[in-house]
């Protein structure tokens, strides 16, 4: 099988983190792999990573990055395809660190950003990408975007269920 999605983490301490993305991936059965690289510990590494990508399948690559951030712009820097940012937090700046270092790339080197933490929707975004050239992944998108309207649907059919003598 051949990882259509690439999670890359600096260190495995952001897996609690990046797991969201993993989890997403698996219950979309969407092949993805998951590593460990650090831009500033195995730069020549994540080069290589980058440069080498897109010839073993990978179609996006999903990198989280706490503190200064620097893996998802140095993996953008090295290769055409998409590269979704999943900033950590991992200093005494919350992730903010993290977020600007992400979202202030160059231009040329794009890297779509998600929230602080927000790896189930970096995973979320990566399937968009792919669905759009796959039409099973579409609808396998669109069932999932149903499925949330749904849990709405419920929870308010649950709230018009509660009784207190003021409600209206």
């Amino acid at each position: 099988m051949t990882p259509l999605v690439s999670i890359i983490m600096g260190s495995t301490s952001d897996l609690p983190v990046m797991e969201k993305a993993c989890q997403f991936l698996e219950q979309m059965e969407i092949p993805f792999e998951v590593n460990a690289l650090s831009a500033h510990r195995t730069p020549q590494e994540v080069g290589a990573f980058a440069r080498g990508a897109q010839g073993r399948g990978v179609r996006v690559i999903i990198a989280g990055a706490g503190m200064a951030a620097a893996l998802p712009g140095v993996i953008a820097a090295e290769t055409t395809l998409p590269v979704i940012g999943v900033p950590i937090k991992g200093s005494s700046l919350e992730g903010l660190d993290a977020t600007f270092a992400i979202m202030q790339m160059p231009p040329g080197i794009p890297v779509a950003t998600v929230a602080i933490g927000g790896a189930q929707n970096a995973a979320i975004l990566a399937m968009q990408i792919l669905a759009l050239a796959d039409e099973g992944l579409a609808a396998k998108l669109a069932a999932y975007k149903e499925g949330l309207k749904q849990k709405i649907v419920k929870a308010n059919e649950e709230l018009s269920r509660l009784e207190y003598r003021y409600k209206c």
